[in-house]
């Protein structure tokens, strides 16, 4: 390729200095939107494992959407190639919290927004989304806490911890190990008051130790 078939390429795709501002803007949005996304997270974030990079994984999904969505609006023939080149990524990471899939939706759908110039339209859907999650978020939340109750035991120990568990608005046998050293049980069980539980259940007689982890439904 000559200097003159560069130069043409560039001269070909002029942007006007209100171009650029619409760019920059953009940008500058797409950024402050996708922190509001990942402050909404964190916020609402009920799961067990909490991860930094998935937080910064929304704002940068916010923020990359945005400059494609401005490149391929105004061509069929890069938005035919975007859709042709995307059609062969594959992601292998796996989402553990279900509800993550939908930050990421949310995330991706403001870059679009945004790459498209609807500013307006951004705004009103990132404050709805993000109210409607904040609230179907704090009605779960109020509900009584679930945990697995980890509890190691003599034999002799294994009727009293069942009445004290049986003693709960909610509980369940998980799985239970038989062995030489005594009983390990594991109950699903909700509770309000964790602390005063655990220590009622470590001062059962031949009770060696009791573990409470938070639950979040996935398979033991």
């Amino acid at each position: 390729m000559n200097k003159s078939a560069i130069s043409n390429l560039f001269s070909s795709q002029t942007i006007t200095p209100a171009s650029w501002l619409t760019i920059v803007f953009s940008l500058v949005l797409a950024f402050a939107v996708g922190l509001f996304i990942a402050f909404v997270y964190r916020k609402n974030y009920r799961g067990v494992m909490y991860s930094n990079n998935f937080v910064l994984t929304l704002v940068m999904m916010t923020l990359i959407t945005c400059p494609v969505v401005m490149c391929i609006k105004e061509s069929i023939q890069l938005s035919m190639g975007m859709v042709g080149a995307l059609s062969i990524v594959r992601f292998r990471t796996a989402v553990k919290e279900p509800l993550d899939t939908a930050y990421m939706f949310w995330a991706l759908t403001m870059g679009i927004l945004l790459g498209a110039g609807q500013f307006f339209l951004t705004a009103v859907t990132v404050v709805g989304i993000a109210i409607l999650l904040t609230v179907l978020v704090r009605i779960q939340s109020g509900k009584l806490n679930s945990y697995l109750l980890v509890v190691r035991m003599a034999d002799g120990s294994e009727k009293a911890v069942a009445q004290a568990v049986n003693g709960l608005k909610f509980s369940r046998l998980k799985s239970k190990t038989i062995s030489a050293a005594g009983v390990e049980a594991t109950y699903e069980i909700r509770v309000e008051k964790h602390d005063a539980f655990l220590n009622k259940v470590n001062a059962i007689p031949g009770v060696q130790d009791a573990a409470l982890v938070a639950y979040t439904g996935e398979s033991v």
